[in-house]
């Protein structure tokens, strides 16, 4: 099977970064369109991408994907033999979809919640229920280690310490013995300082 053609619209110091990180992970090409917020008016093959005008918006031979969760799972799936994408029928294929999951789902709603001082209101309308409790759920996670599913590095790694990495700088998540490991483990891989390097110097 021939793999797409890829274009990632991007903005550096956003949730796409990690895209650009999973990308290099992944040794895929990628046409890189960068955008900016402050853009007025924004990219028409941007807003035509995503309407809604977020990135990561990521196009592949013409066919729309966004939403950070199903990009990363789409990516990783484009190349089944680097092994961050656990198969149908692998043990940890469950727990690899949980937490892609658990991070659009509860993880990230909650931190924005908390970042605007916002109650999550009633339990049985919150997506997510109590902030601590997730923030809990992810701490026992990472003391597991040294990945989010153990010995193995998935993609959901990248999105979890990408994220991870804003959420401890915003105060927004503790910076427990565990998470301080977790992410410098994260930044120490190669293809995160190639990224950083390359963002840097954009």
């Amino acid at each position: 099977m021939s793999l797409p053609a890829l274009t990632l619209f991007h903005s550096s110091q956003t949730r796409s970064t990690g895209v650009l990180i999973l990308l290099e992970e992944l040794q895929l090409p990628v046409d890189i369109v960068r955008v900016s917020f402050k853009d007025q008016p924004r990219d028409p093959r941007w807003l035509a991408a995503n309407p809604l005008g977020k990135v990561p918006a990521l196009l592949a031979d013409g066919a729309a994907v966004t939403e950070q969760v199903a990009i990363y799972q789409f990516l990783a799936e484009l190349k089944p033999e680097a092994g961050l994408c656990p198969a149908i029928g692998d043990a940890l294929r469950g727990p690899f979809l949980r937490w892609l999951a658990i991070y659009g789902s509860s993880f990230e709603p909650a931190m924005v919640d908390k970042a605007l001082k916002r109650e999550a209101g009633n339990r049985g309308m919150s997506p997510y229920g109590d902030a601590e409790a997730v923030v809990a759920l992810v701490q026992q996670q990472l003391a597991q280690g040294p990945w989010l599913l153990g010995e193995r590095f998935t993609a959901a790694d990248v999105l979890w310490a990408s994220s991870l990495g804003w959420m401890t700088k915003f105060g927004l998540m503790p910076v427990t013995a565990e998470v301080s490991a977790y992410l410098a483990r994260f930044e120490a891989r190669p293809a995160v300082q190639k990224v950083r390097a390359a963002e840097a110097n954009a």
